[in-house]
């Protein structure tokens, strides 16, 4: 019998401590190269035989200098200005505008109608006269990026000399210490995985990591319509905003809705999740039922729901069900409305408030999202039902088995291990599914609390399509970003938390 070994995790803590602990045993133990290596960075490789990646990386370190002075203290400085008289702010100098033709424009100085008679044709602009001002979303942008780069320089310079270090090693140990020629060949060979990553790592940084850091910057100041670079300078309000969603004075509107529409958001994100997950293995199931006449016609019928564009198919379905589209009109032509109102279920016997009242809205959002989603979900529970281990099943039904207990036994447990990291992605999805709820609900549902208006939110919408009307009704940047990292920050943790439960113990060992 074989014995595997477990491989034991790794806690992030120690990787983390024993990061640095090695860097601490390099400069501790290393020869008069690796020790010089902290002022030149390249000074340990030229000294051990690798002079073409110690010019490299020497450059690398002029250039990050070079930048620190015309690039990052610049920038940075003007990141956190306080000014003996006003609060904390980013920039010193705010933009001057004048109104002309009903027209503002920023940093420059009008022509006077009487003094050029074109001044209308041309935009009444004299740019020989431009205000020097300080744009405050520009300085965040600039400053977080110098932030990132003095972090990564941070990294390689550490890396660097724990390379140095190892250098020094082989050369102790008699070791064949590699050229500059043969590291590169090693990129296209046995490193060739660190190649391929090069290009998905740095549209990681560009997409991912520096967009977050700014969107976290813009959280912590008071970026709205009132405040609206580069006409005005931003202010740092701290975790004013954050206070706002969670029991602050400033805003009870924020506090009251976030509460709502998160509770909302996580009741909607499962039952979409669920229902076109079981829906789509049921209606696979049954498909490919021996009993199903014309299977690949029905199959052809689903996939032509695909092929239709999301939009298209919910915008329809819109109409459809709006209060005067042609289901209210059926159920009104045969009575059905107006039983539905001598029962207490409808406020009016004109029309079924679909996607108007609140309550309707949200069962009839989660309905059409089976419509949309249980197709594709169906092709996936195809394919994973067509490989289910046949000798499994067998060996059930000689052992008396009945379908129940082997559909609950072998095919469940067999899609959801194969399926498992899918349905993750699809509950992350759906707490960011932004179509279906905003093409649904946009133009049609009006909420009748005003606490909820008063924060620019409804009953219906979904963390992310309140963050979408903060930013494109409201222009309340600020608090929309605070809702970004919070979003950020459920999707990131229960991801985290739902791959390291699955992979834990290896469930797929179970099917083997």
């Amino acid at each position: 019998m074989a014995i595997t070994r477990k491989k034991r995790k790794k806690n992030p803590l120690k990787v983390l401590g024993k990061y640095f602990a090695d860097f601490g045993v390099a400069v501790r133990d290393g020869d008069g190269f690796v020790k010089g290596s902290l002022g030149l960075m390249g000074l340990g490789y030229m000294g051990h035989k690798q002079v073409v990646k110690g010019v490299l990386v020497t450059l690398a370190e002029i250039l990050f200098i070079v930048l620190c002075f015309v690039y990052f203290a610049p920038t940075l400085s003007n990141l956190v200005v306080t000014p003996a008289e006003r609060e904390a702010i980013t920039g010193t100098v705010e933009a001057e505008g004048d109104t002309y033709y009903g027209q503002t424009t920023i940093g420059a100085k009008q022509f006077v109608a009487n003094d050029d008679p074109f001044a209308a044709l041309t935009g009444g602009t004299d740019t020989s006269n431009t205000t020097d001002y300080d744009d405050s979303l520009l300085i965040i942008i600039n400053s977080m990026i110098s932030i990132f780069l003095i972090i990564m320089f941070i990294i390689f310079y550490i890396h660097n000399i724990k390379a140095c270090y190892a250098l020094q090693r082989q050369d102790e140990q008699g070791k064949h210490i590699s050229t500059f020629g043969e590291d590169v060949k090693a990129l296209f060979s046995s490193k060739f995985h660190l190649t391929l990553l090069t290009l998905p790592t740095l549209g990681v940084i560009l997409m991912n990591v520096i967009p977050v850091m700014i969107l976290i910057a813009i959280a912590f100041t008071n970026y709205t319509q009132a405040a609206m670079p580069p006409s005005y300078l931003l202010s740092w309000v701290g975790w004013e905003n954050f206070a706002s969603l969670f029991g602050g004075t400033v805003s009870k509107y924020f506090n009251y809705a976030f509460g709502r529409v998160l509770l909302w958001t996580l009741v909607w994100a499962l039952l979409a999740t669920l229902t076109c997950f079981i829906g789509g293995i049921l209606l696979a199931a049954l498909i490919n039922s021996k009993n199903v006449v014309f299977p690949k016609m029905w199959r052809t019928f689903f996939v032509i729901c695909i092929a239709v564009p999301q939009f298209v198919s919910l915008i329809l379905v819109r109409n459809f069900f709006a209060s005067h589209g042609i289901v209210n009109t059926i159920f009104s032509d045969i009575g059905f409305n107006g039983w539905l109102y001598e029962h207490g279920l409808i406020p009016t016997a004109d029309s079924i408030p679909f996607l108007t009242d609140k309550n309707w809205a949200k069962f009839m959002i989660i309905m059409i999202n089976i419509w949309v989603g249980v197709p594709y979900q169906m092709l996936i529970a195809t394919g994973l039902l067509m490989n289910i281990p046949v000798g499994q099943v067998e060996s059930a039904k000689i052992d008396g088995a009945n379908k129940f207990q082997i559909f609950q036994h072998i095919i469940m447990p067999y899609i959801l291990v194969v399926q498992g990291p899918a349905l993750i992605t699809d509950f992350v999805r759906n707490i960011n599914n932004f179509n279906v709820i905003y093409l649904l609900t946009q133009d049609v549902y009006t909420t009748l609390d005003m606490n909820m208006a008063g924060a620019s939110a409804k009953e219906v919408d979904l963390l992310v399509t309140w963050l979408f009307r903060l930013t494109n009704e409201d222009y309340n940047y600020s608090m929309a970003s605070v809702i970004g990292i919070l979003v950020f920050i459920i999707c990131a943790a229960f991801t985290l938390i739902s791959f390291a439960r699955m992979m834990k113990g290896g469930m797929e060992e179970d099917l083997r």
